[in-house]
């Protein structure tokens, strides 16, 4: 009997262990949380005359566990997202400078949207004298003027 009062003292320790890990985490953590506490109250309200059978409780032992494994893995998936998403927006930005910087020296042709007109832009050709980056995105000054390389429709060689 002092074997399950040692269990029940132990499962109480680890859901108040994970009560206060639910406070500064959300998510998979609660699930485990509720899954503790279910189990405590089992172990509680079960019948002494007929205790938990060993495999039950070793197969919700190993339900816990694979829970645990599975909120880490996730805790892991979502840094490696983030990552890759950080690593995908710099090799865009580079992209972007290196098209930039590439043009410089070539004779484009630019089609800026006209707001009078939507249907007839305005068609500028002349040499890339000049690059820049504002706002973050690639700006090429042609004929003396600065503009976006989102208009730029062809480019070609002097």
């Amino acid at each position: 009997m002092s074997a399950i009062t040692s269990q029940i003292t132990a499962m109480r320790n680890e859901t108040t262990q994970v009560q206060s890990q639910q406070a500064r985490t959300t998510g998979m953590k609660n699930d485990s949380n509720t899954f503790l506490t279910l189990m405590l109250k089992q172990l509680e309200n079960q019948d002494p005359t007929e205790p938990m059978d060993n495999t039950q409780w070793l197969s919700q032992l190993a339900q816990y566990s694979s829970l645990e494994q599975m909120t880490k893995m996730n805790s892991g998936l979502e840094n490696c997202a983030k990552y890759i998403n950080a690593m995908y927006d710099d090799m865009a930005l580079n992209s972007e400078i290196n098209q930039t910087l590439a043009m410089i020296g070539k004779d484009v042709t630019l089609q800026i949207p006209n707001e009078n007109d939507p249907k007839h832009p305005t068609t500028v050709t002349g040499n890339v004298t000049e690059a820049s980056f504002e706002d973050g995105s690639g700006k090429i000054k042609v004929n003396g003027n600065y503009y976006s390389i989102e208009n730029v429709i062809s480019v070609r060689d002097k």
